[in-house]
Order: C-alpha cells, then structure tokens, then sequence
C-alpha cells in the first residue's frame, strides 16, 4: 500500500472502512463506499478492494449485489479499534460519513414509480418523514418519458414540491 496520505497500511484501511459503515443507515454500493474512502485521494482501488473482501470473509460485513452492510461483529470491530485511526482521519472521515448519511436518508424517504395502465400512465410520488407519508400522489401523464421526468424532478425538489403544495392549500380564499 502506498504512503499518500494517513491510511498506511491495510488494517488502518479495515477500519476506516468499518468507521464509515457504522455510521450509514443502511446499505451502500461498494463503489459508493470506495469512493467515500478515496475522498483524500489516498486509497487505491486495488488496496480497496482487497480489504473490502478480507472483511467480508472475516464476517466483518455482507456483500450483496455489490452492496455493502457492516455486520454486529464488524461494529464491534469498528468500536473497539476506530481509535487507533489518526483524529484528522477519524475526523474528516466522520464528516464524510455524516454527508452521505444525510443523502442516504432523504433518498430513502422519497419514492417514485410510474406505470401504464388502461386509462394511460401514470406517476406515483410519496415523500415520508421517516414515520408515514407526509406527501403522496398519483398523476396521470402524457406518457412513460413525462413520467420519469415528473419522477427526476420530484426526486431533486421534493420538499419544495410539498412546501408548494401546503401553501397553496392552506391561503385562505
């Protein structure tokens, strides 16, 4: 492993990686999570990918369709040996971390789908505030391309959308 940056060896590459899963809410791609380690420009993919595995055959994490979960023994792991990881590591990488979370969140609250059906296509958004749909439609569109358009839309300005929506709603007349 080269020597470019605060990861110098393959155990502190092990844990950064354990100290990034442990603080996701769910599940990430692996290439998600390489480039989450990269994000100094110090790991290289192949160091990457050769402690990713070493960790999954450790039983450390689970690898399913590329995507990657840390286990109850891996955040064991993670506790007991994150620590040993420099702060300016430890520090930088929890912020990453705390980014990618918050994205991970708000991509998880937000559901789009769209179908055709008998009476044409249709598009169904839902916005959730973690308990229950806050925001749901179902809107009958011109065909499958406005849907997904309707979908990429609703996906970058979904809380504006409901902010809209209860504004108009709630002016008196």
């Amino acid at each position: 492993m080269e020597e470019n940056g605060y990861v110098f060896s393959p155990l502190d590459l092990k844990i950064l990686i354990l100290f990034l899963l442990r603080r996701l809410p769910g599940e990430i791609g692996s290439e998600d999570l390489m480039l989450l380690c990269q994000e100094d420009g110090v790991v290289s993919y192949f160091d990457f990918t050769v402690c990713l595995e070493e960790l999954r055959e450790s039983g450390q994490l689970v690898i399913e369709e590329d995507y990657c979960r840390i286990t109850d023994r891996g955040r064991i792991t993670a506790e007991a040996l994150e620590s040993s990881l420099p702060y300016s590591v430890r520090y930088h990488a929890g912020q990453t971390a705390d980014r990618e979370a918050e994205r991970m969140l708000r991509d998880n609250s937000i559901v789009t789908h769209h179908g055709v059906e008998e009476t044409g296509c249709t598009v169904e958004l839902r916005l959730n505030d973690g308990i229950s749909d806050v925001l749901s439609l179902r809107l009958l569109c011109a065909d499958a391309a406005q849907a997904a358009e309707i979908e990429k839309n609703f996906r970058r300005h979904a809380e504006d959308c409901y902010q809209k929506i209860m504004a108009i709603l709630s002016e008196e007349a």
